[in-house]
């Protein structure tokens, strides 16, 4: 008996390589989605060397489909789309609509039928998930207006896509009008009934289920009931009721989004959710021909053309027609030049609906990979447009750092973040009359620390410039208050090589990062679940 089964050689395969062209584009400063992708490349058809099998490839694939759907719904607020719905709802349908007119227009040229075009075009209209909370994430702008509005303008499209996965099969297998009308009739009634299934019944089931399961007390438990939840309302979902995987996986996650447990099934179910989401791209990029770029030239620039410049303009101009600002609309329309995950689901099911020829998903394919790779530029020739035209606002561009007013006396205080714990910090070392120095990366900081003797600069204190700015080398105390561990480290190391003799005390989470903050030069690591210990025994001793 073979040990290299197909089936374990193409999870190997591409988990291995998804692992080494990630891990190189992350190198690069490029979203490792880039890397999965260009593994897929390497294994598959049109490349030299080792080829896996398409066929198991794409099972694997409606898996990676199914949990990426899962973890959309699972996100899924009602309450952030509510808060913005003014202008993400209007805004992401208009443009779409751009977006899919201009595909339209360059599938004409090319001789595709117009429901092909309709087909390429809503591929072009919709960003990626992964890519867009990235580029937000990193300019932690995620929880400002621009990134609310942003992750609002993203559900519309995600909603208006689950849309189109189940209306464009019944579109294609429909003959002339009277049939198109009882397709469309029959699909929108089969996904109304599913709908009101998970909302009558699935809104109580679920929940209630996942509830038992976490009070039974095994965590192993737990994870399998919601990976259980998941597989099992989309695969119940094309079965009973005839709608796509990916509906029911969406809807299996927004039922779960309401239940006090999403957060914790958000957490046990992220690396499955990852494993198979990176073998999803994987799969993906195996279906891409690289030669594309030679023989279909000018057809790709077109593609690029409408997904980096005209979808991004659409969105800028709709954004301004709202009257917000012009750093709102650039971050928006910046964070929007890419396209991904909706884009290759919808261009498999157009060349498997034989709606447009392979061409056509290779060119998305083309477009998805250069436009996710140019997108941190697009942010950056945004930044600078911005300096430009506003050269006298209080912070420029899409990561402003405003620099100190003056140079700070030795023995201030950095503090880095001004969240949950910084807020705390802050509040106490301004009430001590203390000189201290808020670093904070959002420009859109709504309550920040006032007083004579606070300085605030917006940046990223990873960067040693900005730590230059803050007077870390004069410095008596730094005070890392961000969670994310990997971050602190860089900033910690950065400022102990600056200034050798600062005292650093920094947040972790667990022992690992303790031990990693301190080897970095941390003195102090506070890490919050041993201090709520130490205050529990306090009290059992006092009493």
């Amino acid at each position: 008996m073979s040990h290299a089964t197909p089936l374990i050689a193409i999870i190997v395969a591409g988990l291995v390589l998804a692992f080494i062209f990630g891990g190189l584009a992350f190198k690069l400063r490029l979203p490792p989605l880039v890397g999965y992708l260009l593994a897929g490349v390497v294994v598959g058809p049109f490349t030299p060397g080792y080829v896996a099998d398409q066929r198991l490839a794409n099972e694997l694939a409606e898996l990676g489909v199914i949990l990426l759907m899962f973890g959309v719904g699972l996100h899924f607020s009602l309450k952030d789309l509510l808060a913005v719905r003014k202008i993400a709802i209007p805004g992401a349908i208009a443009q779409i609509t751009v977006a899919t007119l201009l595909g339209m227009g360059l599938a004409h040229l090319m001789g595709w039928s117009m429901v092909g075009g309709v087909v390429f075009g809503l591929s072009l209209s919709v960003a990626s998930t992964v890519v867009l909370l990235r580029a937000l994430q990193e300019r932690r702008i995620l929880d400002t207006e621009r990134g609310r509005i942003a992750i609002g303008w993203l559900i519309v499209e995600d909603l208006m896509m689950v849309l189109t996965l189940v209306l464009i099969p019944a579109l294609a297998g429909a003959h002339g009008g009277k049939e198109l009308g009882l397709s469309l009739f029959l699909t929108i009634g089969k996904m109304v009934a599913f709908v009101a299934f998970m909302l009558i019944v699935g809104r109580r089931v679920v929940p209630w289920m996942l509830h038992v399961v976490a009070h039974s007390g095994s965590r192993e438990l737990f994870r399998l009931s919601v990976l259980a939840i998941a597989l099992g309302v989309a695969f119940g979902a094309a079965m009973l009721f005839g709608v796509s995987f990916a509906l029911g996986a969406f809807f299996a996650g927004m039922i779960l989004s309401e239940s006090p447990l999403s957060q914790r099934a958000a957490e046990e179910t992220l690396p499955l959710r990852d494993a198979f989401a990176v073998l999803f791209f994987v799969s993906v990029g195996m279906l891409f021909n690289p030669n594309i770029l030679m023989t279909a030239a000018l057809p790709l620039l077109g593609t690029i053309a409408i997904i980096m410049i005209g979808k991004s303009l659409a969105a800028y101009w709709i954004v301004r027609s709202f009257g917000k600002s012009r750093r709102t609309a650039a971050t928006i329309s910046a964070s929007l030049a890419q396209i991904g995950e909706f884009s290759f689901i919808l261009a498999t099911l157009g060349v498997g609906l034989k709606l447009f020829p392979p061409e056509a998903r290779d060119l998305i394919l083309a477009g998805a990979i250069i436009s996710i790779m140019l997108n941190p530029l697009v942010f950056s020739v945004a930044a600078k447009w911005l300096t430009k035209r506003e050269p006298d606002a209080p912070t420029t561009g899409l990561d402003a750092t405003i620099e100190p007013a003056a140079a700070q006396p030795r023995g201030h205080v950095v503090l880095i973040g001004y969240g949950r714990v910084g807020r705390i910090v802050g509040a106490s070392l301004t009430a001590a009359r203390e000189k201290i120095v808020v670093v904070e990366a959002q420009p859109d900081l709504a309550e920040g620390p006032e007083g004579e003797n606070v300085t605030v600069l917006i940046g990223n204190a990873a960067s040693a410039d900005i730590l230059r700015d803050a007077g870390i080398e004069k410095a008596r105390m730094l005070f890392v208050a961000i969670p994310q561990s990997f971050e602190a480290g860089q900033i910690v190391e950065k400022a102990r090589s600056i200034n050798p003799d600062i005292r650093i005390v920094a947040r972790a989470h667990s022992d690992d990062e303790v031990l990693y903050l301190e080897k970095l030069g941390a003195d102090v690591t506070i890490m919050g679940e041993k201090e709520i210990a130490k205050r529990m025994i306090a009290e059992a001793r006092a009493n």
